[in-house]
């Protein structure tokens, strides 16, 4: 089939990958995509959050920028209305942005069937975090999207309950994770040799990999370092960058422990696995209540030993004491406790390392699983399976 997929995505981050990633399975599956984006999108290195977008955002009035968003909206409409006219795709895939009615208005000039990716609540997380001039516009494009698409497919079931909320009915929801892509991580040198690789031969290795930011919770990882056996040969190797790095820095300075803790920098995205195979334990010291964590699933696929909190969306992955350790997010005894157990018991770490690994396939978080996913959404929808590229 050919599918005309729609973002507005100018960083490449997670969600780029999740973009990427995505796509290059329904290519594989023999489908046809035709991308629809901001032109600046190709343009940006991986680690970016949007260049001059971002500028806007940081400078403009709220109400300005968000005017602009709306705008922007109007102009991609007039995309996806060429694209539609040049290409006449059987489909639409629609990753949810605010002030983004633009597919749905897509949708009902030509009557495409059409899916929602929502990766985040939005008009929840602006109007929280930086505060929305226009909410009643904001709130009124969430609802026109959300209700217009034929589908809505949320990353977890904990951000289903969000799209439930504004009255989309279940039938019309399909939660689908994210996932991995298994061959890049098939030739991935063995433990002891990534260790050796990255100069951490004979270590313990907690790992961390991710955008950095304060609710990350490093500092507390470092002391734990810090406050350990030194016979335990602990080492934290943290992969990525972020706004939060220089204090895990001084933090791991001021607790003399900085020859025990590595910040690698921005690390392209096909270099991590080099970095996680290094991981004995790899930790997700906090989460976003409704994300699916890309580095979760990342941690699994290497079967590392999974040290994360014990929050709802972390649940509908993994299982405490199966496929992970986790610990109340509340606590910070509870974490310690937790990292403690896991790293006195080599046992516990290869059981709850090859639970994990063994729910990729047992449970499709794969990329190639959701592109099927995706495909047969669109089947149900009436588009015939048959017309792959």
């Amino acid at each position: 089939m050919k599918i005309l997929y729609h973002h507005r995505i100018a960083s490449k981050d997670g969600q780029a990958v999740h973009i990427e990633e995505l796509t290059a399975a329904l290519r594989r599956a023999g489908h046809e995509i035709v991308m629809v984006g901001p032109a600046s999108y190709d343009n940006e290195a991986f680690g970016t959050e949007g260049g001059f977008v971002a500028k806007l955002k940081r400078h403009l009035p709220k109400t300005v920028y968000e005017i602009i968003e709306f705008a922007y909206a109007v102009a991609a409409y007039q995309r996806l209305k060429r694209a539609f006219d040049t290409h006449q795709p059987d489909c639409l895939y629609e990753r949810y942005n605010l002030y983004l009615p633009s597919g749905v208005w897509l949708k009902r000039r030509t009557g495409l069937p059409m899916l929602s990716e929502v990766n985040a609540p939005l008009l929840l997380e602006r109007s929280t975090h930086d505060g929305l001039a226009l909410p009643w516009l904001a709130r009124r494009t969430e609802h026109t999207v959300w209700h217009g698409a034929d589908r809505v497919l949320p990353v977890t079931d904990v951000l289903a309950d969000h799209v439930r909320a504004i009255g989309v009915p279940d039938e019309r929801i399909v939660v689908i994770p994210n996932g991995i892509d298994p061959k890049a991580f098939a030739n991935v040198p063995s433990r002891d040799e990534a260790k050796v690789a990255l100069g951490l031969a004979g270590k313990l290795v907690l790992g961390f990999t991710g955008f950095i930011r304060e609710w990350h919770g490093l500092p507390r990882v470092i002391d734990f370092i810090a406050d350990s056996d030194p016979s335990l040969n602990l080492h934290f190797h943290v992969v990525g960058d972020g706004p939060a790095r220089a204090e895990a820095v001084q933090r791991a300075q001021d607790r003399g422990v900085a020859d025990r803790v590595t910040f690698t920098g921005l690390v392209q995205h096909e270099d991590i696995p080099r970095h996680v195979a290094a991981f004995d334990i790899a930790l997700q010291p906090d989460v976003v209540d409704y994300a699916s964590p890309l580095k979760l699933f990342e941690y699994m696929v290497l079967a590392c030993a999974i040290v994360a909190p014990d929050k709802p969306n972390i649940r509908e992955v993994v299982a405490d004491g199966v496929s992970a350790v986790l610990f109340d997010p509340d606590s910070h005894e509870a974490f310690r406790a937790a990292l403690s157990r896991v790293v006195a018991d080599a046992a516990l770490r290869d059981r709850i390392a090859a639970g994990a690994r063994e729910l990729i396939a047992r449970k499709g978080y794969t990329w190639d699983a959701n592109a099927a996913r995706v495909v047969d959404l669109f089947g149900l929808l009436g588009v015939p399976a048959g017309n792959a590229a």
